[in-house]
């Protein structure tokens, strides 16, 4: 018969990770994780000053935020710019490396399609995410992009952090935008 192959990434699936016996409270996770989100939502706040969607979002790595970016579509007319994406490129020139292997990436708004696609593909560890996104989430909202078993990678995700800041910095600037 046909021998059957150990999946070559399992191993890596526990490396790093929270185990069901030691999973932190909710309150824990998000104390934990205040401080990146604030640099984020930091990040998020320049945004509004060259007219792009708040968003920011941080890479942190080995405990250290190692980049920091915000959404950048209406400042440099890239259709890619989202915070995301330039926070990975970041973050990648600063370890060398595609990989983001043992990164978690902090941002303000629940990623899109594209995002997600790009944490899988960077082989990021983990996101925590502040607001929820109902039009474009691609992580619980519309789609579950990051965490689909069909994928060869997929991340620990941490939901909610300081969603009501994030909400309101969101909602406030595009109540601007309609008057």
């Amino acid at each position: 018969g046909v021998r059957e192959w150990p999946n070559r990434h399992a191993w890596k699936a526990c490396v790093g990770r929270l185990t069901v016996g030691s999973n932190p409270t909710p309150s824990a996770v998000s104390v934990e994780w205040e401080i990146p989100m604030s640099q984020a939502l930091e990040e998020a706040r320049t945004a509004v000053s060259h007219g792009d969607v708040p968003v920011g979002a941080v890479v942190v790595c080995r405990g250290k935020i190692i980049a920091a970016r915000h959404n950048e579509r209406e400042l440099s007319g890239d259709p890619t710019a989202h915070a995301e994406l330039l926070a990975m490129r970041d973050a990648s020139q600063v370890l060398g490396s595609w990989r983001l292997d043992g990164c978690t990436v902090v941002v303000t708004l629940e990623p899109c399609v594209m995002c997600a696609g790009a944490l899988v593909n960077a082989r990021v560890q983990a996101l925590v995410y502040a607001a929820r996104d109902p039009k474009a989430g691609a992580v619980h909202s519309l789609y579950t992009i990051v965490t689909d078993a069909r994928l060869n990678h997929r991340l620990d995700v941490v939901a909610d952090v300081m969603a009501a800041e994030s909400a309101a910095l969101l909602r406030s600037f595009f109540a601007e935008r309609r008057r």
